[in-house]
């Protein structure tokens, strides 16, 4: 689980207090400082698998588009800071973030042309607050990764079943498709991918 930390803290001083090289991820929820758990082996593999497949696409294409892993997503005016699973970033538009070269912080929507989070136990981090905030920045396409059927019901079906959300940005609100089993993932991203959904759950299975 994660575990909050007392006292709120403004971004700023979120930034300011993030300790480098701890082995222990952090994220700022609403002005709350979150300790993240220490993912599990398979979340890593789905993780890893996703990054590789996403930058042969994007390579193959010669988009300006690199992933950054350490990056930190802040919706604008908001005391929230994330480190995504796959943050794919657009270089052609990190000349108009203000944040970037300091400290590698993106508030645009236009930056980020596809963002992943695979989900953990922390689930309705990714269903509520990260979704919600992702889709007010104006992010084009959000993928939820629930490998291990670990969401809601009213998310990922009954019985739970492991689901791929993806939400595309339609003016200005997110349409969520979902695959499963052998679904053909479809991005309006990199509509030439070419990846199911069980492709991508079994990324972690030996």
């Amino acid at each position: 689980m994660t575990q909050a930390l007392p006292k709120l803290v403004t971004f700023e001083e979120f930034v300011d207090w993030l300790p480098e090289n701890s082995g222990v991820r952090y994220e700022l929820h609403n002005g709350e400082i979150v300790e993240m758990a220490q993912p599990v082996g398979e979340h890593e593999e789905v993780k890893g698998f996703l990054a590789r497949k996403v930058t042969v696409e994007f390579d193959r294409l010669n988009l300006p588009y690199f992933i950054s892993n350490q990056a930190i997503v802040r919706p604008p005016e908001k005391d929230s800071g994330y480190f995504p699973d796959v943050l794919v970033l657009n270089r052609a538009n990190l000349v108009n973030e203000t944040l970037w070269k300091k400290e590698s912080t993106l508030s645009l929507g236009a930056s980020i042309p596809l963002i992943i989070e695979v989900v953990s136990t922390n689930w309705r981090d990714d269903y509520h607050f990260k979704y919600a905030d992702y889709e007010e920045m104006g992010i084009p396409e959000y993928w939820i990764v629930d490998y291990a059927a670990l969401g809601g019901r009213n998310f990922i079906g009954n019985p739970k079943q492991p689901t791929i959300s993806v939400c595309n940005l339609v003016d200005g609100e997110y349409q969520i498709i979902k695959f499963r089993d052998n679904d053909r993932i479809v991005s309006q991203t990199f509509p030439d991918l070419n990846l199911t959904a069980n492709q991508i759950f079994q990324a972690g299975v030996v």
